[in-house]
């Protein structure tokens, strides 16, 4: 364990030592430009396995891309992805917290759940959290890290904790998510090319999925108590910290209980909403995709509504300027997220324009593929393959499409069945989001982070979770080959 100590402590420490976020980002758009143009002199193409058409790279310094770059400036910033989720949900979020609400119902939570179970319950948290597709990122990860301030742990663990969650777990849940049926269509259209009418069940890797919940949560606890937490540096007491010992006022009951009506009252409309022919969370074809998409719109209001509804009983809400200072304070707190989104979302758009990331993911598996490798060897090298590809595109369903019409063929014809095919790329998928900068979410996290430590840095994030995302990787691995050697069906219509 010391050497594995120090071997993260040397990772921290070098990692560190880069520069600031921003300018991490400035130099890998510098990094990009040079790379396409290097890439577009020499050539530099791949054939997309569908399509047959020739992906060739292109140089971002071309003038239809300059021109691209400047008009659509602030469409590109106002795009990033997280960016919307981030600020919508922290309009709400921040009044919860600035009114008080949300110590006061983390002190009440911490006080009902056993402290041995803490950890295990945030990790749950964030592995069911992919229900609500990115909502996890936004919310829960700070959340644990507060949670964990509030039992008296370290606030760095906690965050770490969700964030192993949210991201290792994300294609693991008791129930099926979107994610599911996004990869069951690219995988079944794959299955095509060899039998016309092959066909491909949503819930085709459900079981494995199922199996793996409990897995990532076990793994995740031990290593954040063995590895992760004994190795953070202390961190001073907060005002958070200090009050989780207090026991609550009778006005923070009633701020409680009326901010527990808020939500149960907010519950009923959303069922209401769910309910009916012509009801608006739900689509023509009877679905509650409309739900699932709204995730992020429902979680502010009901975060804005309890924190009023607390706020208001409290008098910590006198008036509707504090509320709209509530608000303003939660997006200044935000203020270096937003300037460090604004390069981060140029750089992802740059490289995605340029055709890099696609012509890298084609060119590996390709090279897998000209190997000869058969059976449980092809199964690892896919596996491989996506944990290093997915350092550089995180979309589960962007690698899955260029991917799938490779693998899938290739390996139904030495005999694999195609739900062992897509279950060994989410195996490799879930790996490594937690340790690239890549993330789109990774910038927010670190400085989630920064609240509780402000020498916290890039280096000190990819150290922390490294030890999750190893000990993922060679839990989620054997299970998944021990799955496959038993021929245990990987879901229902797999």
């Amino acid at each position: 364990m010391k050497a594995f100590d120090r071997t993260l402590d040397w990772i921290e420490r070098a990692g560190n030592r880069l520069p600031d976020p921003v300018t991490l980002f400035v130099f890998l758009i510098v990094a990009v430009v040079v790379a396409s143009v290097a890439a577009a002199a020499f050539g530099l193409s791949a054939v997309h396995p569908v399509s047959g058409e020739a992906i060739a790279a292109k140089s971002v310094l071309a003038g239809d891309l300059v021109q691209r770059l400047l008009t659509e400036m602030p469409k590109t910033f106002a795009g990033f992805p997280p960016l919307g989720y981030v600020l919508l949900a922290m309009l709400g979020v921040g009044v919860a917290e600035k009114s008080g609400f949300l110590v006061v119902a983390l002190r009440a939570l911490v006080s009902g759940v056993p402290r041995y179970l803490l950890t295990a319950a945030v990790v749950f948290a964030g592995v069911m959290s992919s229900l609500a597709v990115d909502a996890g990122y936004v919310v829960l990860i700070p959340l644990g890290a507060a949670i964990f301030l509030g039992a008296g742990r370290h606030p760095i663990a906690g965050l770490a904790a969700a964030f192993a969650g949210v991201s290792g777990g994300f294609s693991a849940n008791l129930v099926l998510t979107p994610l599911d049926a996004l990869l069951a269509g690219l995988t079944e259209a794959a299955a095509k090319l060899v039998h016309a009418d092959a066909t491909f069940a949503v819930s085709a890797n459900y079981f494995l999925m199922v199996a793996f919940v409990p897995v990532f949560v076990a793994v995740g606890t031990w290593v954040t108590e063995v590895l992760v937490e004994p190795r953070l540096k202390p961190v001073a007491a907060t005002a958070t910290q200090d009050a989780a010992i207090a026991s609550l006022t009778p006005a923070e009951r009633r701020g409680l209980l009326v901010a527990g009506l808020v939500l149960l009252l907010f519950a009923g409309l959303v069922v209401a909403l769910c309910l009916g022919p012509d009801a608006a969370l739900r689509d023509a074809q009877g679905t509650l995709d409309p739900l699932v998409h709204s995730l992020v719109a429902l979680m502010f209001l009901a975060f804005l509504g309890m924190g009023l509804g607390y706020g208001i009983t409290t008098g910590t809400v006198r008036s509707d300027r504090d509320a709209v200072g509530m608000m303003g304070g939660a997006m200044a707190d935000l203020a270096s997220y937003i300037v460090l989104a604004f390069f981060a979302a140029h750089f992802l758009a740059l490289f995605s324009w340029s055709n890099l990331g696609i012509i890298t993911a084609i060119g590996g598996a390709r090279s897998i593929e000209a190997t000869g490798l058969s059976g449980t060897a092809l199964l690892l090298a896919l596996i491989v393959l996506t944990m290093s590809v997915n350092i550089l595109i995180g979309s589960a369903s962007a690698k899955w499409s260029f991917f799938a019409p490779i693998f899938v063929p290739m390996l139904m014809l030495v005999g694999i069945d195609p739900a062992a095919t897509q279950a060994a790329y989410r195996v490799g998928d879930s790996a490594t989001n937690m340790v690239t900068p890549l993330l789109p979410y990774f910038p927010l996290i670190l400085i989630v982070g920064r609240r509780y430590d402000p020498s916290f840095g890039i280096g000190s994030l990819v150290a922390t979770m490294l030890p999750y995302s190893l000990f993922f990787t060679l839990s989620t691995s054997f299970l998944f080959l021990v799955w496959y050697w038993l021929g245990i069906p990987f879901g229902p219509g797999g």
